[in-house]
């Protein structure tokens, strides 16, 4: 557990120290943001038997062995089913972590250094995204990574750049579909237009990932859980911002592309929550709304500049934003349901010099 404190402590003291009312002034050395990269890297890509999916992802690579590549492949998302089949060649997990991690890691520093406030950003990412997401849903956490990207993209008004990201990460989780029209959301005015193309978005992906999670039932029905434990808190967590933001959206001082842009994607969010009510599956709206969590990254990061933009009161937000994601991650670690598959952390090289030892 100690591991996973320092992990959010780094970024929580850089949060703090650079709270400064100078918008875009934190988190301009370089190095120190590489190193930040280069940690989470090897903390999410060399962990040892950690995260709720281990097995099954292991499971995975003795299937894939001894198969023809262009099998391989066909057997689920074509772009993790390949990165798979190579880890297979291995024999372990390490490498397709460690290869998946790369996107993931890039696209999220990336994300958080477009923000005003990025090592604030990066610690609102850590409790959840980074800890849960990257470390146990792998795939999804890849498709998350390119999808940070494309956010990235979206904000500089490049909507090739935005789509072809999006697409790879469809490659490596199908659901990643339902992030197809975000570019609407920015580039038009029309409601019914960008209702729709979300509307059949998320169809999609819903379905796909019922049918996953019908086929995976079937497979080890007396293993499998239909019903995803705090599926209600993760849709909430991105609910709450999404609120925030709407009620203060003139305060963040976006453009109006970017306005429009995160209005949508607050609104979207807020869906999640009678959607949920409604569902057969929550598993398959838990695991479609965690594309919306980048909702809590963007409004948690800027909300301390939002409430006070002459400075006099941003270290004193600043410290409730760090709070608050103290207080997410104890929950999480303490009373998880399955938290236990994440503690203690464990570190592939310890464990190997340990055994030759």
């Amino acid at each position: 557990m100690t591991w996973y404190w320092l992990l959010l402590f780094w970024p929580a003291w850089n949060a703090f120290a650079w709270a400064t009312p100078t918008k875009g002034a934190q988190g301009a050395d370089r190095a120190a943001w590489v190193l930040m990269g280069a940690v989470l890297l090897v903390t999410i890509g060399l962990r040892h038997e950690v995260g709720g999916d281990w097995i099954n992802y292991q499971n995975n690579l003795e299937d894939l062995k001894g198969i023809p590549f262009n099998e391989a492949i066909l057997k689920g998302d074509p772009a993790f089913a390949a990165l798979s089949w190579l880890g297979g060649l291995w024999g372990s997990n390490y490498l397709v972590n460690t290869l998946s991690a790369v996107p993931f890691t890039i696209g999220l520093l990336m994300f958080c250094r477009a923000q005003p406030q990025p090592w604030l950003s990066l610690a609102v990412a850590i409790p959840y995204l980074v800890i849960v997401v990257a470390m146990g849903y792998t795939r999804q956490g890849v498709a998350i990574g390119f999808a940070l990207l494309g956010i990235v993209a979206l904000k500089q008004e490049r909507w090739k750049i935005f789509l072809m990201w999006i697409t790879v990460a469809t490659l490596f989780h199908k659901s990643a579909v339902i992030l197809m029209p975000l570019a609407l959301f920015a580039v038009t005015k029309n409601r019914i237009l960008v209702l729709f193309a979300v509307g059949v978005a998320a169809a999609l992906a819903f379905l796909f990932l019922l049918l996953e999670t019908i086929e995976h039932l079937i497979v080890n029905y007396l293993h499998t859980e239909m019903e995803s434990s705090g599926a209600l808190i993760r849709v909430a967590m991105n609910a709450l911002p999404a609120t925030i933001f709407l009620l203060c959206r003139s305060r963040f001082e976006l453009v109006p592309a970017q306005q429009r842009f995160w209005t949508w994607m607050a609104l979207s969010a807020l869906l999640f929550v009678p959607v949920l009510a409604i569902s057969p599956s929550s598993t398959a709206v838990d695991r479609v709304a965690l594309y919306w969590i980048p909702v809590q990254l963007f409004v948690w990061s800027r909300l301390p500049l939002a409430l006070s933009p002459s400075g006099r009161g941003i270290r004193r937000y600043t410290a409730l934003v760090l709070l608050y994601c103290t207080a997410i991650q104890a929950v999480w670690l303490l009373f998880a349901t399955h938290a236990y598959a994440w503690l203690p952390y464990r570190f592939f090289p310890l464990e190997w010099l340990a055994d030759v030892v």
